[in-house]
């Protein structure tokens, strides 16, 4: 039987393509996925809620809404994320905030509010777990993409040493950093135009690949393991 069997997991990015495609395969391993959003038109299922991680309570509104459904949280996906180009020098104040707000701050006041009930999880023989999507410009920040790659490292640094901290709570944080993934958010910028990227990595391949991971126990995912 799968790890996941069960696991009740909060996907916050679940209207997004990749997102969305992770909370399907996260059903499919046997789980019970709560959806997260702020784009209505692209929610859906039963357990589907609006939130904005830009806004300081909208992480704890979704473990609030999780627990008030099912009484337990046993995972937390960021699928969540924006995207903007151009050079340093043209950079707006409004994109490098709302940068840092979706990719890097939003995810981790998420994470803060889930550690107590990732906690219970662990307490009550669960194998709760916290995965995080920052990208292969975590390890590899591209020029024409600062500020997009350093919203990105922070969020993996965040993971890197919250993973030390939640182990001594039975708490798996794991960070994937997957390549380019063809999900059409560089078709949707905050910012500038996209450079042309070669073929990305298919984003149903990716998810198989996280879903694999959680279920194997895996504790990293660098760019090398897509």
């Amino acid at each position: 039987m799968s790890e996941l069997a069960g696991a009740v997991v909060l996907v916050a990015g679940a209207s997004g393509g990749l997102g969305r495609i992770l909370a399907a395969q996260l059903e499919a391993a046997g789980a019970v996925v709560v959806r997260a959003g702020r784009s209505a038109d692209r929610l859906q299922g039963p357990d589907a809620y609006l939130a904005d991680l830009r806004e300081r309570t909208g992480g704890a509104s979704l473990v609030a809404a999780a627990l008030q459904a099912h009484g337990h949280l046993d995972g937390v996906i960021v699928a969540a994320g924006v995207v903007a180009f151009g050079p340093v020098a043209e950079l707006d104040d409004d994109v490098l905030d709302e940068l840092f707000e979706t990719n890097a701050l939003g995810p981790i006041r998420l994470i803060r509010a889930a550690h107590p009930a990732l906690k219970a999880s662990a307490a009550g023989g669960g194998k709760p777990f916290v995965l995080t999507l920052s990208g292969v410009v975590a390890e590899s920040p591209t020029a024409g993409m600062a500020a997009y790659s350093a919203s990105k490292a922070a969020l993996a640094a965040f993971l890197s040493a919250t993973s030390r901290e939640f182990r001594r709570d039975g708490i798996r944080a794991v960070d994937a950093r997957p390549g380019h993934t063809e999900t059409h958010l560089s078709e949707h910028p905050l910012a500038g135009a996209a450079p042309s990227f070669p073929p990305g990595l298919a984003p149903e391949a990716v998810a198989s690949r996280i879903v694999r991971a959680l279920v194997d126990d895996e504790k990293d995912l660098p760019s090398s393991a897509f």
